[in-house]
């Protein structure tokens, strides 16, 4: 029987949050694009996307300290959280212009409000959070934020976590009132149902095995239809390798310059859930506190409210685990068989500089449930452990690169790799992730589309009315933009 073999304008690897959002965006610049996605397992958003595989906080900066650093004089660099928080904006801009024309339905069902919050013990950490609360209330963007000391307003706040509290030492909290709870998994899944009325072809349990550059400049696919165990070879002008984990190995077989002195570190999470009613109901926000010494920025203690299959569950971690896999459904062999001559080196230097990473990993392997619940207890000191169960969360590969300044820089973030004629991107890395992907895809459609992107400017400007404007010093359009999203997404 003769290979399957078709052309397409544009193929997207993986059925994630990125490759969805990337192809909506596509599809409203340029309807007459071909586009092909193809997934190698038998649902979308099965892996990062998935609602119990991340803490789905809509990530704005409102509450996780590790976006704010302290410099050396003691000053803050609040640069990044700027950044994101205006990236947030800019993604639920999108969101409520698919919902406003119908392109897809029911926000509630991937986006709720939900208080924000920062949490902080001891005197030299609330020092740093009240700098944090001056430093970032000076933008417009974080006007509403709140912060307090008082043990009665905290009360209020977070009955749960100040229930028996013995205050032995200083404690504050940042609060704002209009975070979110995002299901990134179901916003997948609207996505992808709306690419499908536009004719995009979505292929589940068809496992990309190969890419390969043509003479002619385009990208040869090889997919194995894991359905039949037919060999299928697809051609594109453009290829984007959103896999999750699974990225970092495909983007390894393109051979392009990008791809070399790049590894990746697997790191999966723990979380411990309760859909206990009684305490469930005692905390309604996401709480995050300061990572340990030593610890990894990933790693910051939160306890979240969740909206699952229209059910509240409380998750507090993450718990730092370890599997060589890049993917929950992948080999533990992905780790290995990413070492290539071309990036031992940098590996080993990462690996020589984060000695303190892999002494906390193991630590945190050796922990018990009683030990992971007295880690709770820090946040909850009245939880009982019959309440609460752990749950394996998404695996995480860390971006290991070489940089200007440092070889095997271990990278905690967001970071897409393309090659020099923008043929081909893979989205490595993790948080922020989701919350930011329709700046992110932008980036990605400006590098791949350099011909065709000043022409689709007024479209985009359409989809996010604030395109090319700052809100962080638009404060009136800020407030405009913020209403509208509101409105739509019905927070």
């Amino acid at each position: 029987m003769d290979n399957k073999k078709t052309s397409t304008d544009v193929i997207l690897i993986g059925a994630g949050i990125m490759s969805a959002t990337l192809g909506t965006l596509l599809k409203e610049l340029s309807p007459d694009l071909n586009i092909t996605v193809f997934e190698k397992l038998d649902q979308a958003g099965a892996e990062s996307s998935n609602v119990w595989n991340n803490a789905g906080t809509g990530h704005a900066a409102l509450c996780e300290l590790n976006y704010t650093t302290e410099n050396e004089d003691g000053s803050l660099d609040i640069s990044k959280a700027l950044t994101i928080n205006e990236q947030f904006e800019v993604s639920k801009q999108f969101w409520s212009y698919l919902v406003n024309n119908d392109k897809i339905d029911n926000p509630s069902k991937f986006i709720r409000s939900l208080p924000h919050m920062s949490w902080v013990t001891g005197a030299d950490n609330v020092n740093f959070l009240k700098k944090r609360f001056n430093a970032l209330t000076e933008s417009p963007l974080f006007k509403g934020m709140e912060y307090t000391e008082d043990a009665d307003t905290l009360k209020e706040w977070i009955p749960l976590m100040m229930k028996e509290r013995r205050l032995t030492e200083e404690v504050a909290a940042t609060k704002v009132d209009d975070g979110t709870d995002v299901n990134f998994g179901a916003l997948t899944e609207k996505l992808l149902e709306n690419l499908t009325n536009q004719g995009v072809s979505i292929n589940f349990q068809h496992d990309v095995e190969d890419l390969k550059r043509l003479d002619n400049g385009a990208w040869e696919v090889k997919v194995t239809n894991n359905r039949d165990g037919a060999i299928e070879y697809h051609t594109a002008k453009h290829v984007f390798i959103g896999a999750g984990g699974g990225a970092l190995p495909l983007l390894q077989k393109t051979n392009i310059p990008q791809s070399k002195q790049v590894g990746g570190f697997p790191v999966s999470g723990l979380f411990l859930v309760t859909k206990n009613k009684d305490v469930v109901a005692k905390h309604r926000a996401k709480v995050y506190g300061k990572a340990a010494v030593g610890a990894p920025p990933m790693s910051v203690p939160h306890l979240d409210t969740r909206f699952i299959e229209e059910e509240e569950a409380l998750f507090f971690g993450p718990f730092a685990g370890f599997s060589p896999k890049f993917l929950k459904t992948g080999s533990n062999l992905d780790l290995i068989g990413s070492v290539k001559p071309n990036n031992v080196l940098t590996m080993l230097a990462s690996g020589a500089k984060n000695l303190s990473l892999t002494k906390y990993l193991v630590e945190q392997l050796m922990l018990s449930k009683e030990e992971r619940m007295e880690e709770l207890r820090a946040f909850i000191p009245t939880a009982n452990e019959d309440d609460w169960d752990i749950v394996v969360a998404g695996q995480r590969v860390q971006v290991i690169k070489d940089t200007e300044t440092e070889k095997g820089k271990l990278q905690f973030g967001t970071e897409v790799i393309t090659s020099d004629d923008g043929s081909i991107s893979a989205l490595l890395g993790a948080s922020p992730g989701a919350s930011i992907a329709i700046s992110v895809m932008l980036e990605v459609i400006q590098k791949c589309f350099p011909e065709e992107y000043e022409g689709w400017e007024a479209k985009i400007a359409e989809m996010i009315p604030s395109y090319g404007q700052s809100l962080a010093q638009n404060e009136d359009l800020l407030q405009e933009m913020r209403q509208a999203s509101e409105k739509a997404l019905k927070l």
